[in-house]
């Protein structure tokens, strides 16, 4: 189960800082290229429903958008 610690945090089990980077670097990766993931969809569709492109054109779109989101973010 867990420790019971009487004092503060600070005096507590010792932290891993390395996993809490890898962990932090994760989630701005995974917030990063989620946003890129979403905004492409949402042109891809607009330009799919609103135009004549149709939808093998705009999914054509959406991945070369997610492409160029994925290089310009590295």
């Amino acid at each position: 189960m867990a420790e019971h610690h009487t004092g503060p945090a600070e005096t507590g089990a010792p932290m891993d800082y390395s996993e809490h980077e890898k962990t932090y670097n994760l989630f701005l990766n995974a917030t990063k290229y989620g946003t890129v993931f979403c905004v492409a969809l949402l042109i891809a569709m607009a330009a799919g429903f609103f135009t004549t492109m149709g939808f093998f054109s705009a999914f054509i779109l959406f991945v070369i958008l997610n492409v160029a989101g994925y290089f310009f973010l590295r």
